[in-house]
């Protein structure tokens, strides 16, 4: 009997259901959206952190001169720099050091010898431990000469061939995404960027034409061995490897993790606003439409109707509005952060990479229930309030 006076009541007063199902709606959409997006941000950032895949990243000292380093790398601003691959070995004899992996750079060039001008990256498959367990994820093939990957955001021709200085490179996978600079660069083994790089000179676009491309690198990346400081190690490099500077490279994201705590403080202020505001509003209609209905209610007291199937009719309105709403709420935030999170991305100026299915669905689901929950703690209190009315002098007054 309840349930389905309770529809009659809602469907008998339409406007006043959508301005309850608006409230409800606010409260679903701005936890939804806002917990949705400080998740991505927080999952982009873990995903960087990861794909650096490093302790320590040793660069030229002339490059920290003359480039970004944290730029080149993270914000996609292509750049190429060289160190004799006799400092890699020296590195690799430092005390704590437990691994190293060398990288070597090239940057294409927007000119008709090149698909498309991109951040070029070598790495050698036998000790990389950071481009590797990336490209596991989509791909377990081997990594030949003139095969490359390619960054989420690389756009792949149909043919799956990019071409850098006339070279044709032959894509064989495509990198999951990591809402990074990362996800617009390209992938190759030595054999091939050294390769790239001859052509590169050939052509006359490489202003280190002096450098034989097998006998340099560009970075060398440092794992430390499990006892050992990370800044000891980096510090001991910088003062026992000239011509080099070693970088923590949780250094490299700190800007990118204070500007996403900065971000998800403000998305967090402005979740709570908007709950503040929701509920008070939501308190106040309630309060204002229990005291309409009061008559309403004297009377089914009158035919007979108990305080707990009072406070009930008003518990399950509460629930069907709440619902409807929060499910709304729900869905126009899906809307609103799926189809638009590169603008949000770009925007932002983070990395941000939406979570798997089943985290979506359990932020939607813990969405509907904080809705539902405020709604039914807001009725609560109007029930309460309900069950102490004297049906006598509410018929009298009506009189």
């Amino acid at each position: 009997m309840i349930g389905k006076l309770s529809l009659k009541n809602l469907a008998g007063k339409p406007g006043r259901t959508a301005a309850m199902v608006l409230l409800a709606m606010f409260l679903s959409f701005s936890i939804f959206a806002g917990s949705l997006t400080v998740l991505s941000l927080q999952q982009g950032l873990n995903g960087l952190e990861a794909r650096l895949g490093a302790d320590i990243i040793v660069v030229p000292y002339e490059a920290t001169t003359k480039f970004d380093v944290k730029s080149m790398l993270l914000q996609g601003n292509p750049g190429y720099f060289y160190l004799n691959r006799s400092f890699a070995d020296k590195v690799a004899t430092r005390p704590g050091v437990e691994a190293t992996s060398c990288q070597l750079y090239l940057a294409s060039v927007s000119a008709g010898c090149c698909s498309v001008a991109v951040q070029l990256i070598g790495f050698d498959p036998e000790s990389d431990f950071t481009i590797l367990p990336w490209a596991q994820e989509t791909y377990h093939g081997e990594i030949g000469f003139g095969d490359v990957l390619v960054g989420s955001d690389i756009s792949v021709p149909t043919d799956g061939v990019l071409r850098f200085f006339d070279v044709d490179c032959r894509v064989v996978a495509q990198l999951a995404k990591t809402g990074s600079a990362l996800d617009t660069a390209v992938y190759a083994n030595m054999e091939t960027i050294q390769a790239l790089i001859e052509a590169s000179q050939a052509k006359g676009l490489n202003q280190y034409n002096d450098i034989s491309a097998d006998e340099v690198v560009s970075s060398v990346l440092v794992r430390v061995a499990e006892g050992y400081d990370v800044e000891s190690v980096k510090n001991d490099i910088n003062l026992h490897v000239r011509k080099v500077v070693a970088v923590r490279a949780s250094n490299m994201i700190s800007t990118i993790a204070d500007n996403l705590t900065g971000v998800s403080r403000l998305i967090g202020a402005f979740i709570a606003a908007i709950w503040v505001l929701s509920l008070v509003i939501m308190m106040i209609a309630l309060t204002m439409l229990m005291n309409e209905r009061r008559r309403e209610f004297a009377i089914l007291r009158v035919m007979g109707a108990s305080r707990r199937k009072l406070a009930g009719l008003v518990m399950a309105e509460s629930a069907l509005t709440n619902l409807l709403g929060g499910a709304a709420g729900v869905a126009l935030a899906a809307l609103v952060v799926f189809p638009f999170s590169g603008v949000i991305e770009a925007r932002l100026g983070l990395p941000f990479v939406l979570p798997g299915g089943g985290r979506v669905l359990a932020l939607a689901l813990g969405s509907l229930a904080a809705c539902l929950a405020a709604g039914a703690a807001i009725s609560a209190v109007c029930a309460a309030r309900i069950s102490r009315i004297d049906t006598s002098l509410i018929l009298r007054e009506g009189n």
